[in-house]
């Protein structure tokens, strides 16, 4: 089998677990897919007492499937119409708000979770993960377009033989990280590169219900987090150790990156706070390495991914 002859397809479950058969115009554009046969996978020892000193054959105990895969960050082309990855979006804690003809929105949220369905075609093997939920991260980096990293659980049945579908690729370029308004705490640092990650925790119940014996996967708990490293400057232009010691709480902004409608995206935080920094050299300029956590400003508001 051919790796690069594979494809993508996602879409929303009305009925978690309920295969919501996304076909041809479903296609994410995905890049590095790994995909994982026996994610939380039961083989249980039988330790018999016998007149032989080998081992009996271990017993299948069920398993779920883990996929995982890079997506780069573009607009669907048209303002208010979200993009191809937006149900992945939803499947990993974010709810979304489209407002007609302007602009698609995600936000955390802690109810309602929504899955979806997972069909990865590998020149001529399907396989179908069902009840999929899962974590985002986020990388941007000057000069390239931004990548978004999914790592999806889900139940699987099969696989099976399929022929591969013929899918509808989106034309969509995307854009890179430039002519951007990058501040924190409205200080524009001189930044190279940015790191998001929503830290869901996903969690795996049991159920001797199940076929595979897993529940519906469901996501428990979410730590944001987050890098930058901007250029060291003076203490009475950016104090970034006095804002540490005190947990300074900072709004952070990307500003809009791409510069035609439909095919803009901005992140932003209202309340991050630095966790961890480190003394950097970039090409032999100062700079200082922050990790910094997303807190809540008004409740399920820790960070927002906009495309307008």
């Amino acid at each position: 089998m051919l790796v690069k002859r594979s494809l993508l397809t996602v879409k929303i479950e009305d009925t978690y677990g309920t295969d919501s058969e996304p076909g041809v115009n479903d296609v994410v554009r995905a890049e590095n897919i790994e995909l994982n046969l026996s994610e939380g996978a039961r083989m249980h020892e039988r330790p018999a007492h016998r007149g032989s000193l080998g081992t009996l054959k271990h017993i299948y105990g069920g398993s779920l499937a883990a996929i995982s895969f890079d997506v780069p960050i573009a607009g669907s082309g048209t303002a208010g119409t979200a993009p191809e990855f937006g149900d992945l979006l939803r499947a990993c804690g974010l709810d979304e708000t489209i407002t007609a003809s302007t602009s698609v929105s995600y936000a955390p949220v802690s109810s309602g979770i929504e899955s979806c369905t997972i069909k990865f075609y590998e020149d001529g093997t399907l396989y179908a993960l069902t009840g999929c939920r899962g974590n985002l991260s986020m990388a941007a980096e000057a000069g390239k377009h931004g990548v978004l990293s999914f790592n999806m659980i889900g139940h699987m049945a099969g696989p099976t033989d399929a022929a591969i579908i013929e899918g509808v690729f989106s034309t969509v370029i995307p854009p890179v990280m430039v002519d951007a308004t990058f501040v924190i705490e409205s200080h524009a640092g001189v930044v190279s590169n940015l790191t998001m990650d929503l830290q869901n925790q996903v969690s795996m119940p049991p159920s001797v219900n199940a076929a595979d014996g897993y529940a519906a996967i469901r996501i428990t708990g979410r730590d944001v987090v987050g890098t930058i490293d901007p250029e060291m400057e003076p203490v009475a232009t950016e104090d970034w150790v006095g804002k540490w010691r005190s947990g300074a709480a900072m709004a952070v902004a990307t500003g809009s990156i791409g510069g035609t409608a439909g095919n803009r995206w901005a992140l932003s935080h209202p309340a991050v706070s630095y966790r961890e920094m480190s003394r950097g050299d970039r090409d032999g300029i100062r700079t200082i390495d922050l990790t910094y956590g997303a807190a809540e400003s008004s409740g399920d508001d820790e960070a927002t991914l906009l495309f307008t």
